[in-house]
C-alpha cells in the first residue's frame, strides 16, 4: 500500500541546508548561527507585514531616512527586528542599514567576525496598496585586526560570503547563495519554517520581458531610449517584449529570475549616479544575478567590481539575463564613440 499522506517526512528546511553547509566547508558555525538569526528577522518581518492592516501599522511614520524616502511604520520596526537579531547572533561586528546614517558598531561583548549590509523593507512605498516588498542582505567578512568602524564595509561585492533576498507576496520567499549557485526557499506558516523548493536556480539566457519606470523616460539618455525602441518595435520580425515594472525591487529582480529578460534602473539627467544604493540593493542582487549565471553592471562595469566610497552610495543599476544585458551594453557601446 502507497504512502498516501501529506506531509514530507524527509523535508530539507534551510536550516538544515545552511548546517549541511557549514559542515562540508568544516566551518565554526558562526556563518550558521547569523544566517539562522536573519532568517528570525525575517520570519517576524513576514508575521507584522500580514498583520499590519489590523495593527495600524500602516502610514508614514513622520520622518525620512538617510537616503530621503518617507520612513513607514513597518520600516521602523523591521530595522529594528533585523538590528536586533543581527547583534544578538554574536557574529556580527559592523552592521549597515538603509535607515541608519552611521554604520551600527556593535559591542565588544556581542561581536563576531561579519559584517552586515542590509535593507530592511525594499520597497516601502507599496506598503499601503498592498504589493509585494522585501528584505535583502549581504554578508562579508571583517579583513582587518583593528576596531570595527564604517570602513569595514567599504568592501566591493565580490568579497561578499552570501547574499539574499526575502519577498514578502503571495507566500514568504527566500533566496540564497552562498557562492555555490542560489538556492529558494519557501516560508512554510504551518511549520514556521523556510522549505526548500528550488535548488540551483538558474536565469534564462535570454528573456521576453523588460522592467523599469519608463515615467522617467523624458530623463533618459540616448542609448536607453534607443534600446528599448528596439524591444517595443524590433526590426527583426521577432515579438516584442513585454513590460512589467512593480516599483518594488525584490519583485522586480525576482521575477527577472524566474523569467529572465531585463531590469533597469540607469542613471539619468534626474540622477546622474543612479539611485539605488550599492552596498545593501545593488551589490546583494548582483551577487545573486551572477550566481545564478546572469549579469549585473552599471553601464560601464561590473556591480560586483566596484569599490565603495560611502555606505549610501548611489550607483546605475542593470541586471539580467545575459543576452539581454549585453545587448543593452551593445547600444551603451554603440554611443560612446
Amino acid at each position: 500500500m502507497s504512502d498516501q499522506s501529506p506531509f514530507e517526512t524527509n523535508v530539507i528546511t534551510l536550516t538544515r541546508f545552511v548546517m549541511e553547509m557549514g559542515r562540508k566547508a568544516k566551518g565554526t558555525g558562526e556563518m550558521t548561527q547569523l544566517l539562522y538569526n536573519i532568517l528570525t528577522a525575517i520570519k517576524a518581518i513576514s508575521s507584522a507585514v500580514r498583520k499590519a492592516g489590523l495593527a495600524h501599522m500602516y502610514g508614514i511614520a513622520g520622518s525620512t531616512n538617510v537616503t530621503g524616502d518617507e520612513v513607514k511604520k513597518l520600516d521602523i520596526l523591521s530595522n529594528d527586528l533585523v538590528i536586533n537579531m543581527l547583534s544578538s547572533s554574536y557574529s556580527t561586528c559592523v552592521l549597515v542599514s538603509e535607515e541608519n546614517e552611521n554604520a551600527i558598531i556593535v559591542p565588544p561583548e556581542l561581536r563576531g567576525k561579519y559584517v552586515v549590509c542590509f535593507d530592511p523593507l525594499d520597497g516601502s512605498s507599496n506598503i499601503d496598496c498592498l504589493a509585494p516588498i522585501g528584505t535583502i542582505f549581504a554578508l562579508y567578512r571583517k579583513t582587518t585586526d583593528t576596531e570595527p568602524s564604517e570602513k569595514d564595509a567599504l568592501q566591493p561585492g565580490r568579497t561578499i560570503v552570501a547574499a539574499g533576498y526575502a519577498l514578502y507576496g503571495s507566500a514568504t520567499l527566500l533566496a540564497l547563495s552562498t557562492g555555490q549557485g542560489v538556492n529558494c526557499f519557501m516560508l512554510d506558516p504551518a511549520l514556521g519554517e523556510f522549505i526548500l523548493v528550488d535548488r540551483d536556480v538558474k536565469i534564462k539566457k535570454k528573456g521576453k520581458i523588460y522592467s523599469i519606470n519608463e515615467g522617467y523616460a523624458m530623463y533618459s539618455d540616448a542609448a536607453l531610449t534607443e534600446y528599448l525602441e528596439a524591444k517595443k518595435f524590433p526590426k527583426d520580425g521577432s515579438a516584442p517584449y513585454s513590460s512589467r515594472y512593480v516599483g518594488s525591487m525584490v519583485a522586480d529582480i525576482h521575477r527577472t529570475v524566474v523569467y529572465g529578460g531585463i531590469f533597469l534602473y540607469p542613471a539619468n539627467k534626474k540622477s546622474p549616479k543612479g539611485k539605488l544604493r550599492l552596498l545593501y540593493e545593488c551589490n546583494p542582487m548582483a551577487f545573486i544575478i551572477e550566481q545564478a549565471g546572469g549579469l549585473a553592471t552599471t553601464g560601464t562595469e561590473n556591480i560586483l567590481d566596484i569599490q565603495p566610497e560611502s555606505i549610501h552610495q548611489r550607483v546605475p543599476l542593470i541586471l539580467g539575463s545575459p543576452d539581454d544585458v549585453q545587448e543593452y551594453l551593445s547600444f551603451v557601446k554603440k554611443h560612446q564613440k
